[in-house]
């Protein structure tokens, strides 16, 4: 997922800076069990010779709604590690910031965390966006960064280049991946004729191209192909641009847009009566249950997007039952990509252990070969160590799947489809594999 740039002021590295030596100074004032700000967690152990990671996701700003979890997934994975006795001998350290959903702010944030925190890990960014800023400064200063949500496949390509130098991977499956499972999820329900409307980022721009290829590739027209209907990240008003995409008469929309201004363009489709009688097709970027009511009501009192269907990288991995018990335990509701942010954390974690070093090279150097080399398969992290530390190689199997990275640190996931009901919430109806992309027997409809 991608976000759109945004300025902070620029003194804020200064400032930041300058924080984190007050923080410092009063970290022993601290209440042990906060969160954020920078703050080391009650994972922290308090052993400034065990392994750092850091956190670097969205608390503020456009994706903070579907962000905002899954500093908690990490937390509990780390918590996990230290009460089975930590990594090489000593308790995990762990830190987070907040991103604010910009990149510049990432920036800032990630280079606090590798060049004043000095960890050796970070789980982050969320937004494409952010990641794309903060993944220069990690493999500059020899971090390894897994990201638990950016999708954009611009990374897949950065990676072949070299620019990472092996410090970039994701738990999360590359939207090369997705908009195939949105093509084929299409073609499924019969649509000839779809359009596409897509933020102008990274995100948008590289979903778009890969879906219309995916679904000409199945048989299908792409109204607006000639012509795409992209939008400004920062526009408020969305009148021609919703008009522009419905003038092909689809049978559906691509709709590639993040909750904020996703929102806004689609309510401006239903004013304009232009929406009637097309289905909205959502991809992870609008995976939000506060999405429905943004775009809001209809005079009788319906959600204008009832009935709206998507896809999300889902989560289906060998360690899925245990996470979701572990989490369910803590109250909170299951959303999406926890499983992905624990994922991201025990690969880590588990590459510093079996590195036997707490460094970002070390890490980087055995983070492929636990999550997918030759070795005991094992979803449990405790019984992952103790094999790690009697000297054996593990292949790790996750909850959101089995992370197997590739050379570029991509991994091919499957993808739930969901759908808004009629009383507002996001319910998954099936899944969908990139695996099966060319077994899909339906036909188009005429």
């Amino acid at each position: 997922m991608t976000m759109p740039n945004r300025r902070i002021q620029p003194k804020l590295a200064l400032v930041m800076a300058l924080l984190t030596t007050v923080a410092s100074l009063l970290t022993s004032c601290t209440d042990p069990t906060e969160t954020g700000g920078g703050t080391p967690t009650a994972s922290s152990g308090g052993d400034s010779k065990g392994l750092k990671i850091g956190s670097l996701l969205s608390n503020t700003g456009d994706t903070a709604s579907i962000a905002q979890p899954l500093p908690n997934a990490i937390k509990m994975a780390v918590d996990t590690v230290n009460s089975c006795g930590g990594i090489n001998g000593a308790p995990v350290t762990l830190i987070s910031e907040d991103d604010q959903s910009d990149p510049s702010a990432g920036a800032s944030a990630m280079t606090k965390l590798t060049e004043v925190d000095k960890v050796s890990g970070v789980v982050g960014a969320f937004g494409s966006g952010v990641s794309t800023a903060a993944a220069d400064v990690a493999a500059k200063n020899k971090v390894m960064m897994i990201s638990p949500g950016s999708t954009s496949p611009v990374f897949t390509e950065r990676a072949k280049a070299g620019k990472y130098q092996g410090y970039w991977a994701r738990t999360a499956p590359p939207d090369t991946y997705q908009a195939k499972a949105m093509a084929q999820l299409a073609f499924k329900k019969g649509f000839k004729k779809v359009a596409t409307i897509a933020i102008n980022n990274d995100y948008g721009v590289g979903f778009e191209k890969e879906f219309v290829a995916a679904f000409k590739g199945l048989g299908g027209t792409v109204t607006n192909e000639a012509k795409p209907t992209r939008y400004d990240p920062k526009a408020t008003t969305f009148d021609s641009e919703v008009k522009a995409a419905f003038e092909g008469k689809p049978q559906a929309l691509a709709t590639i847009v993040y909750p904020d201004t996703g929102s806004l363009l689609l309510k401006a489709a239903y004013e304009q009566g232009l929406s009637k009688g097309v289905t909205i097709m959502l991809p992870d970027g609008a995976y939000s249950p506060k999405f429905p009511d943004q775009v809001g009501k209809t005079a009788d009192g319906k959600f204008i997007i009832e009935g709206a269907i998507g896809t999300v990288p889902g989560a289906h991995g060998k360690a899925l039952e245990d996470f979701n018990k572990k989490w369910l335990a803590t109250g909170k509701p299951l959303t999406s990509y926890l499983q992905h942010s624990w994922d991201a954390t025990a690969l880590i974690m588990l590459a510093a252990q079996a590195a036997k070093t707490n460094t970002g090279e070390g890490i980087a150097s055995k983070v492929r070969e636990v999550a997918g080399g030759p070795g005991e398969e094992v979803s449990d992290l405790c019984q992952a160590i103790t094999l790690l530390k009697a000297g054996k190689k593990i292949n790790y199997q996750g909850a959101s799947g089995n992370v197997d990275l590739d050379a570029q640190g991509d991994v091919i996931g499957t993808y739930d489809i969901w759908q808004v009901q009629p009383d507002g919430t996001l319910k998954t109806i099936d899944k969908v594999s990139f695996e099966t992309a060319k077994k899909v027997e339906a036909k188009p409809a005429k």
